[in-house]
């Protein structure tokens, strides 16, 4: 008996159910990248708050010392000195990044590695969240302090950092045992760096070189220095107390996000850095240092910067070469438009 045409109910066929989980996978394919963006603009949107208050904080330190914190403070005159000597500015400020306890549980002229109250502790602003190593722990051995990276380097200048023989420093911002004052930013504070991104975990070669004391023009120029470099690290930016520049600063030499060859020792190219000597390692007996520290980030064609009137911008990694070093010098009299 044939059921009458009231109680008949038309299945979907085949091909329309294939249509139908078409279009939700087009719909789909079209809302994740839309969602990732959101996210990442959400992340690109917090690092720049954290470089407006490393400024903040920077300004809050002027106020009261008139002096802009030291990379490190150094005795030039020991022949033999620890690695791991010196705080470094992440340190210095940290009573103006409301981390004042924390201040108060270390005690910053004697060295850091062996103080358990820094030990496996994180402090979000110097973290970008768009960085995935910023979440790994080191582990540097022998009792010393677990350690978090930092994402935000201080201005060191161009390419010289420091000579422990003359004490002189670079051109930048930050050197050790500087006592700069804000007149000595006689290019203008927006137009010189104060803080830039670095990537936690940078591959760097350290302690030989470099071939010449001349700035890099090019990125030849910059592997060849980086390839005199002795001994091999993949631990830059790691120790946010350290005031060595390549865990603790960056400088000019290349403009953000250039990729500098050098061999890890077992034959593999990688994107690294480059210090030609640790500052303040063996005194006055120690090498000066010069150091490609670039300027890096997990940010899409930018990285963030903070510059010395405490303000917080994205710059294009595209900029041009003599802008950026432009940006890093203290009073090199350069002209600086538009960035």
């Amino acid at each position: 008996m044939q059921m009458p045409r009231r109680y008949m109910r038309k299945a979907f066929t085949l091909i329309e159910l294939l249509v139908v989980i078409a279009i939700i996978a087009i719909l789909i394919a079209l809302l994740l990248p839309a969602v990732q963006q959101a996210r990442e603009a959400a992340r690109r949107t917090q690092c720049k708050n954290n470089l407006k208050q490393l400024g903040l904080a920077i300004h809050n330190y002027l106020d009261v010392y008139r002096y802009l914190p030291p990379s490190a403070c150094i005795n030039p005159t020991l022949t033999v000195t620890g690695n791991n000597g010196s705080w470094g500015v992440h340190g210095r400020i940290l009573p103006y990044l409301e981390q004042g306890n924390l201040y108060d549980n270390v005690d910053i002229t004697d060295a850091w590695d062996f103080q358990p109250a820094i030990s496996g502790l994180k402090i979000p602003v110097y973290a970008c969240p768009s960085d995935p190593e910023s979440d790994r722990v080191r582990d540097p051995g022998g009792g010393k302090s677990f350690l978090y990276s930092t994402n935000y380097g201080f201005n060191f200048g161009t390419w010289f950092v420091y000579d422990p023989v003359t004490g002189e420093g670079g051109d930048g911002m930050f050197y050790p045992n500087a006592s700069l004052r804000m007149g000595s930013v006689t290019d203008g504070t927006s137009n010189t760096l104060l803080a830039s991104e670095v990537k936690a975990w940078q591959p760097y070669r350290r302690n030989a070189g470099p071939p010449s004391t001349s700035v890099p023009q090019s990125i030849t120029d910059a592997e060849t220095a980086a390839a005199s470099g002795s001994d091999f690290k993949d631990t830059g930016h790691t120790e946010w107390p350290d005031g060595r520049v390549h865990h603790h600063g960056f400088t000019t030499t290349m403009t953000p996000n250039t990729v500098v060859h050098c061999d890890d020792g077992s034959g593999n190219m990688v994107d690294c850095d480059y210090n030609s000597w640790q500052e303040g390692k063996n005194g006055i007996a120690g090498n000066p240092s010069y150091a490609i520290i670039t300027s890096r980030s997990h940010h899409p064609g930018v990285v963030q910067t903070a510059l010395m009137d405490g303000s917080a911008r994205s710059v294009s990694e595209n900029i041009a070469l003599t802008v950026w070093r432009s940006l890093g010098t203290r009073s090199g009299g350069e002209v600086v438009g538009e960035f």
